[in-house]
């Protein structure tokens, strides 16, 4: 993995604002309920060793990765909290995740029976740790018959499972109609209050359901996309506290130019300057996550808003500035400069996506400050 340590361009990432948006979250929940911060998808662009060391320090009691690699970088990062993964985990990798004390998700009978199986021939000591996924309507992954779940229920007690938790997802808990919210809780009851004894861990909260629908069933939480200081529903709902953005993208221009009126500019010349213009050129591209459709769209330069003009290149692309401006003048295309913003969800309405596509999309190769 290549990092740009050489170019203007980064990634700035206040860490103490994703701390200030995991104790606002935590003064919303009863104090017997515990906050796992997510951090897959290196959290969500964010860097995903330093921001669980961050969340941790911050009051997180756990985290959520997606895949086991990541659970395995943060062990190896010497992160002790419980961690859990989210995805389906291969049977035949789940030795390794029982060795580094990471606790997998498990959706079906077969893939309880299959681990049972490949521990047969080997000599494997402790148990692992399983939590159990219940489709209330997702559509993803777990259990979504009460006789299989009963049936994994009955496997889990056994050794060489430590039955941990369980869980569902809700599809709609960032909408404004409750109707399929209600739908999924319905269904979890049917599913799960026969039990007679509980895990350690219940959780059917991300962070849409700890924003908008609490109480609910559970006494853990999976903060996600909130704890980086944005809206799971966009602008639709308004946060029950003010979420504070935790990334900020600038860069600065590296090459400034006068064109004459007509003249094109970049790819499939989409773009013929109106009058004499004058052009910055910065050091950024659709190579690093920022998307190639913003022809158009605008970034801050000195406080003010420049278009964005021709389409973005692979590793560059060009501004309209309103007049010469020096090589070396800072550029900001998300965050704030001066008094102006643009946010993550400006530049993902523009986008026609999401601010999670946004984030995750963020490539490996820029550069990663983080402040407090």
């Amino acid at each position: 993995m290549v990092v740009g340590e050489h170019r203007a361009t980064k990634l700035v990432i206040n860490l103490a604002a994703l701390q200030s948006n995991i104790k606002n979250e935590k003064k919303l929940l009863p104090a017997s309920t515990r906050l796992f911060a997510v951090v897959k998808a290196n959290a969500y662009g964010h860097g995903l060793v330093q921001v669980a060391n961050a969340a941790v320090a911050g009051g997180a009691d756990g985290l959520c990765v997606a895949i086991l690699d990541e659970a395995l970088e943060l062990r190896h990062a010497g992160i002790k909290v419980p961690v859990l993964v989210l995805g389906i985990t291969e049977p035949e990798n789940a030795m390794l995740a029982q060795k580094d004390d990471i606790s997998l998700t498990v959706g079906s009978t077969e893939w309880l029976l299959q681990y049972c199986q490949l521990l047969q021939n080997q000599l494997v000591t402790g148990k692992l740790k399983v939590h159990l996924a219940l489709d209330t309507g997702m559509g993803r992954i777990g259990f979504r018959v009460r006789d299989e779940f009963d049936h994994a229920l009955r496997l889990v007690q056994k050794r060489p499972f430590s039955f941990e938790g369980i869980f569902t997802h809700f599809a709609t808990a960032d909408e404004v109609s409750f109707d399929y919210f209600t739908q999924q809780m319905d269904t979890w009851h049917q599913l799960t209050d026969h039990m007679e004894s509980l895990p350690e861990f219940i959780h059917v909260s991300n962070s849409a359901t700890s924003l908008w629908h609490l109480p609910v069933t559970g006494n853990m939480i999976r903060f996600g996309i909130a704890m980086y200081g944005l809206n799971p529903s966009g602008r639709i709902i308004d946060p029950p506290f003010e979420l504070q953005p935790v990334l900020s993208l600038v860069t600065k221009i590296d090459f400034v130019k006068q064109v004459q009126k007509g003249s094109s500019i970049s790819y499939g010349a989409t773009y013929q300057a109106k009058d004499d213009e004058w052009i910055g050129t910065i050091p950024l591209g659709y190579a690093d996550g920022y998307p190639r459709r913003m022809q158009g769209f605008h970034v801050l330069v000195d406080g003010e808003f420049c278009e964005i003009v021709g389409r973005v290149c692979m590793d560059q692309m060009m501004i309209k500035l309103p007049h010469k401006m020096a090589a070396g003048t800072e550029v900001t295309l998300i965050g704030q400069q001066k008094g102006q913003q643009i946010s993550c969800e400006d530049v993902a309405e523009y986008a026609h996506t999401i601010n999670y596509e946004i984030m995750t999309s963020l490539a490996t190769r820029l550069k990663r400050e983080y402040v407090y």
